[in-house]
């Protein structure tokens, strides 16, 4: 690709970057920009900022050793200076219209450094790697509006038509070498084979043959779990399962209320027992619950004693990225599990759009080369491994974007419905807590 074609490309996804991050926070009223304490969410306008703060310190600063736009705000919009409740203080950040004319002033120098400057591919690794970045937090955004009850976020447009015939069971993978993760250095690392610190270096990998279910575990799935008392019988709980299921958890925002509502686990989150059927809450609406649909926001814990229940088990990550790109040394690489074209609304649910609203079968474009469903988008699906490096792992530029979630973490695969596309591949490596059920959490499962 020429460089005029690249830059062009790039300042696309920087406008849809800045253009989402826009709306997703200027169609809040005034009022409820002060969202609710969570810790799992920021207050949007510091969202904003601190995706602002981010170019200038990978971009202007360690390029073109600029001075930042305000040299007093960088500890306030540093996620690693400031502490988690501080970013709730008014008196120490600017209201939206100050915060809006700084970033996009941001957004103006970085389009404006694009078009005049040679394009490098430390620049472009550079101005991509901001670029993600911003997109996660727009994903942080959308599931700030599903935890604290906002309408849907303006991307959102609903449920897609009827897909096709139902798949279900499961599909066997054979035994055998299969590549793992993305090139520790590589010619194109700005370019295809982009990618961050936790997915390097790449390697091989020896696995038994195993089977892994088609589809996601649904709605419909995990609705008989919790109808044979799943969440009530201990023995199906792992020790930190138990003590997750023991503790009563501030389930107020869940429900629109002010006061504090301390309840023990008894279904996913966002479900509740409404005029004899159950209902899922979708941002500020509660709706019937979807059978068909995957199973979401739910925790590491809720799956493992699910899989305990049903006697199956989690896929190890190393099973997972084999199910959906069956990747051979010596064959031609694939991104996801359908090729190397990026992602689009016939291969996934993402970009904020329907919000896996739909059946587990549905996306047939989108299937894996041993017919999985759905690998891509829906629900970030949990693994039973530790998020730990790979063998010769080395620190990004960014030191902080894997190394404080070594150890304790989850990993999740694939992206969620609320995952942009131009973020994700097969490899990519999520990060959560296992108590973590605020995000879009789902789960797919191996056969014992």
């Amino acid at each position: 690709m020429q460089s005029d074609d690249v830059k062009a490309n790039l300042l696309a996804e920087l406008e849809q970057a800045r253009s989402r991050t826009e709306r997703l926070i200027c169609t809040l009223p005034e009022d409820k920009l002060d969202v609710p304490y969570h810790p799992g969410v920021n207050p949007p306008l510091w969202e904003m900022g601190h995706s602002a703060f981010f170019y200038e310190v990978f971009v202007f600063n360690l390029l073109d050793g600029t001075p930042s736009y305000d040299p007093s705000m960088d500890d306030l919009w540093d996620s690693f200076h400031v502490e988690h409740r501080d970013r709730w203080r008014s008196d120490l950040f600017p209201g939206r219209a100050k915060t809006l004319a700084y970033f996009r002033t941001i957004y103006d120098r970085i389009a404006e450094r694009i078009q005049s400057k040679p394009l490098t591919d430390e620049d472009l690794y550079l101005y991509r790697y901001a670029i993600f970045h911003q997109n996660m937090h727009i994903e942080s955004l959308i599931w700030c509006r599903q935890t604290v009850a906002y309408p849907a976020p303006p991307d959102y447009v609903g449920d897609r038509p009827a897909p096709s015939e139902p798949v279900s069971g499961d599909t066997e993978v054979p035994a055998g070498r299969w590549l793992i993760g993305m090139p520790g250095t590589a010619e194109a690392y700005a370019r295809e084979d982009f990618a961050f610190d936790n997915e390097k270096p790449r390697f091989e990998v020896e696995l038994d043959a195993f089977r892994i279910s088609r589809t996601l575990v649904s709605n419909r799935d995990f609705r008989a779990f919790v109808h044979d008392g799943g969440y009530q019988r201990p023995a199906l709980w792992s020790f930190g399962g138990r003590k997750w299921l023991e503790t009563e958890q501030d389930v107020s925002l869940v429900h629109g209320l002010e006061e504090p509502l301390m309840r023990a686990p008894r279904h996913p989150l966002y479900w509740r027992w409404h005029e004899n059927h159950w209902q899922e809450r979708l941002f500020d609406q509660w709706q019937p619950l979807n059978p068909d649909a995957p199973v979401t926001h739910v925790t590491y814990w809720e799956a493992e004693a699910w899989c305990n229940w049903a006697g199956r088990r989690l896929p190890t990550e190393y099973e997972w990225e084999v199910a959906a790109l069956a990747n051979r040394p010596g064959e031609a690489f694939r991104r996801f599990p359908w090729g190397n074209e990026a992602p689009s609304v016939v291969h996934a649910d993402m970009d904020g759009r329907t919000q896996a609203r739909n059946p587990v079968w549905d996306y047939p474009a989108g299937e894996s080369p041993f017919g999985c469903r759905q690998m891509i988008g829906s629900v970030w699906e949990w693994t039973s491994n530790q998020f730990l490096p790979y063998d010769g792992f080395k620190v990004d530029m960014y030191p902080f974007m894997s190394t404080l979630q070594f150890g304790d973490h989850k990993v999740t695969k694939g992206g969620s419905c609320a995952t942009s596309s131009i973020l994700i591949r097969g490899t990519y490596r999520q990060a959560y807590l296992p108590l973590r059920n605020d995000v879009y959490t789902g789960f797919r499962t191996c056969a014992l």
